[in-house]
Formats: structure tokens, sequence, C-alpha cells
């Protein structure tokens, strides 16, 4: 095991690939989902949830550690991060089916955004100017890929209002994705990835049947072959994330997250005839920037932190 993770640790670039190769499979999911066109979210959910759980099972039990898997010794955690999970699911994929392809990937990246903002307000991190000052900058480029589309209390009707209702939901699913990645960072403490992860996934499954009374539907034989494939692209990818953070710091690898709007434009003009505005072009530039000097900031306070420590230590 030591060999192994010596190993991992010397092989940035293939934990790069493997990131890469997550975001790719993320957006075939997505590209999936939105392919079956006007489904409910819970419904989405669930195929998501339920058989991403799948390719997990068969991955664990390759590397012998399914009968561990599922014990935990905080289930209300898990529950809870499921609840936060699931509704950050559902008002992503509800946007995911009432925008364009790139700029509903773009205002996802107001996640981590948030995240450093909720981490001041509700763990009480210490996050200087400089970050507040990307943060700001960020959430700039949100709004700019927002503003068009925000018509929903103007007189105009139809796709305006679509779309506006999908930018609203994309922006409520970013700030409770934020939260359960706080509720995750808590979990990790005490917690194997593995049994986060499947926890997750059976209660978001579980949690998604709720929905059933408002309003799911008969599904074609396509509908339901796009949401299974896009369930089991989800667990697959989670997978390769996963081990991408095995093989390559977490700095290292997470600014290739943002090749997804790269994906993005090139599959949404593609398959759906999307192509980006200005604003999503502008904005997401804007956002992506701030992104990466915030972990850019992150690896460099890491560093210091580390050398303070060396230094303390009587040698």
């Amino acid at each position: 095991m030591k060999h192994q993770t010596v190993q991992a640790a010397r092989s940035p670039l293939f934990g790069i690939a493997l990131k890469v190769v997550s975001v790719a499979i993320f957006v075939g999911m997505s590209t999936g989902i939105k392919a079956a066109g006007d489904v409910p979210a819970g419904q989405i959910v669930f195929y998501r949830s339920f058989f991403a759980i799948f390719p997990i099972l068969i991955f664990l039990a390759w590397q012998r550690e399914l009968s561990t898997a599922f014990v935990t010794q905080r289930p209300v955690s898990h529950i809870m991060r499921g609840l936060v999970g699931v509704s950050a699911m559902g008002f992503g994929f509800f946007a995911l089916t009432h925008l364009p392809l790139p700029e509903a990937i773009t205002l996802n990246y107001a996640q981590p955004l948030l995240v450093v903002v909720f981490s001041a307000l509700f763990l009480g991190e210490t996050v200087r100017i400089h970050r507040w000052t990307a943060v700001a900058v960020g959430l700039l480029g949100v709004v700019i890929v927002s503003w068009p589309k925000l018509t929903l209390f103007t007189s105009d009707a139809g796709l305006g209002d679509r779309e506006a209702l999908g930018v609203v939901a994309a922006l409520i699913g970013a700030c409770l994705s934020a939260v359960a990645m706080l509720l995750v960072r808590k979990l990790v403490h005490t917690e194997r990835t593995a049994t986060i992860v499947l926890w997750f996934s059976l209660t978001a499954s579980g949690i998604a049947l709720f929905s059933i009374p408002f309003g799911w539907q008969s599904l074609s034989w396509q509908q339901t072959a796009l949401l299974v494939t896009g369930g089991v692209c989800g667990g697959i990818a989670q997978l390769f994330m996963t081990e991408a953070y095995r093989y390559a710091e977490a700095s290292t690898v997470a600014p290739f997250e943002y090749t997804s709007l790269i994906l993005g434009i090139g599959v949404g003009y593609l398959v759906f005839g999307d192509l980006p505005t200005i604003h999503t072009l502008v904005g997401g530039a804007i956002v992506i920037g701030a992104g990466i000097f915030i972990i850019w900031r992150e690896r460099r306070l890491g560093l210091e932190r580390q050398a303070a420590k060396k230094v303390s230590v009587p040698q």
C-alpha cells in the first residue's frame, strides 16, 4: 500500500488525465439527460443516483472493499448530506433542461466561489482579501452570464421565461451544492470516500422516490436508455474523479474541471445546435479566472502552512 501511494504521488500527469476523462464523462452524462427532454427533475435525480450505484459496487468488489463500504458511525450526517445533495441535483437538472448546455455548465462554476463564502460564514474559516476579491470578480462573471436570461419578471413570455427559470434554478442549485460540499468536508474526517459516495447514491435514490406524486411521467425506451446511461456514466465519472485525486494534488487537478466548458460548447453545438453567447464566453472566462486564482491561492497557503510546521517542529 505504501509503495502504491508513493507511485500515485509521482504520477500527476496520470491524475490530470483521469480528471479530464471524468469531466468528459460528466459532460456526456449531462448531454444524455438534456437529450431525454422535459423529464421531471425528481425522476432524473432517481435515475442519476440509482444507476450510478452499480459501477461503484463493481469497482469496490474488484478492490475487495465491498464488505466494509457501507459501514458508518454517522448515518444522520449522510442523510443530511443526501437531502441537500438531492435538492442541488434537482435544481441543477431543471436548469440543464431549460438552458443551453454551455450556460448550464458555466453557471455551475459558481459553486466553488460560494464554498469560499459559506466556509467563512458557517465554518468560521479565515478568508483574506485576495480570495474575497476573487470571489467578487467571479460572481460578477456569473451575473454577466445570467443577466440576459433574467426576463422572468418582464412582459416577455415563452422561451425567455423558460430560460430565466433555468438561470434561477442553476444559481439555487449552485448554492445548495456549495452547502453539500461543506457537509462532505466534515464527513471526510471520519468516513472513507467509498462510504460517502455509496451513502449519497442510496439516500438520493430513496429521497427522489418521494417526488413521484409530483408528476413522474411515462418514458419512451429512448428516454429510459438515455437516463440509465446517464446514471451509469455518473457513477463511472465519480470513480475516475476520485482516482484522479489519488495520483495528483487537488490544486493540480482541480483547474481541469473547467475543460467542461470547452467540451460543453462543442457538444452543445454538435448535438443541440447551441452557440454560446458573448455573455457566456466573457462571463465564463471571468468565472474560470477567479476559480483558478482561488485554487492557486489555496495551494500557496497550503505550502506556507507546511513550511511553518517544519520550522516549528524541533529537529
